[in-house]
Order: structure tokens, then C-alpha cells, then sequence
């Protein structure tokens, strides 16, 4: 197998799993040092409930594996040692743009701002991924602890 296809292949494998790196932001979805600790409850009624766009990651991993890419492939255009100079800088400068426009992309999540009146009179507005439905009225619960408040029936 070529070097150059071998190289592509193997950085586009590491994009996949960096990917997978994105951490969740969803209601029912616990990390590992969450999990067995104690959490805050609170009850209330939803009051109010707005769709959001939860930004995807700017690690900067899209970038680096993009540029790589990028200029792996440029350096194959263009004739002779100074074409090819330029042709892995502007696949570099390219891949990046487009590595980073990628993992935003595939990071992005649709969400849900969900105001709660609490039954003690005080309200919060707590945002997370759109993975469970709440209307006005629905009485939930809303779990705090480890730095992350989360909403559920």
C-alpha cells in the first residue's frame, strides 16, 4: 500500500475515534465520576421550555488531524520542490479550516433551555440535550451535584 494512502487512512481513523471523545451533555447520560455519588434533588413544575443549539467541541484535534491531512495531500500537487511546498501549505491552512468545521459540526447538539418554578418559589433555567420531551406543567425533578444540574420526570 502507498505511505501517502496508508498515512491518510490511519489520521482519518484517529479523527473517528477524537470524535468520540465529545462529552455528553443530555439528561440521562452520567460520567463515571458521577456515578455512586450523592446529588441534590429539588421538585418543581416546568414553566418554560425554549430550543438551543449546544455549541460542538473546539478541541482543536479537527484542526491538527485536518491540517495533517491536508498537507499530506497538498504536498502531492503541484511540479517540482517549490510547488509542492506550496501545495502542502495551502492543504494545511485548508485542512485545518475544514478539520475544525467538522468536529464543531459533528459535536453540535440540539437542546433544551427548561425553566423550572421550584416548589420553594425560586426558579432556574437549566439547558441540556433534547433526549427527554417536557411541557409546561410537567412536574420533574431537577438533580444537582458534581458541578452538573440536570432536569428529569
Amino acid at each position: 500500500m502507498n505511505k501517502t494512502i496508508f498515512t491518510l487512512i490511519t489520521l482519518a481513523a484517529c479523527a473517528l475515534m477524537l470524535s468520540g471523545c465529545a462529552t455528553s451533555q443530555s439528561g440521562s447520560s452520567y460520567s463515571q465520576g458521577q456515578a455512586q455519588r450523592e446529588m441534590n434533588v429539588r421538585m418543581g413544575v416546568v414553566e418554560s421550555v425554549r430550543s438551543v443549539t449546544i455549541e460542538g467541541t473546539k478541541s482543536g484535534a479537527g484542526s491538527t488531524v485536518g491540517g495533517v491531512i491536508g498537507g499530506i495531500a497538498g504536498s502531492n500537487v503541484g511540479g517540482g520542490e517549490r510547488g509542492s511546498a506550496v501545495g502542502t501549505i495551502l492543504g494545511l491552512v485548508g485542512g485545518a479550516v475544514a478539520g475544525h468545521a467538522i468536529e464543531e459540526g459533528m459535536t453540535k447538539k440540539a437542546g433544551f433551555e427548561i425553566t423550572i418554578k421550584f416548589d420553594n418559589g425560586s426558579m432556574s433555567a437549566i439547558t441540556q440535550e433534547a433526549d427527554e420531551q417536557f411541557r409546561i406543567g410537567d412536574r420533574v425533578r431537577v438533580l444537582s451535584g458534581g458541578g452538573k444540574t440536570r432536569v428529569s420526570h
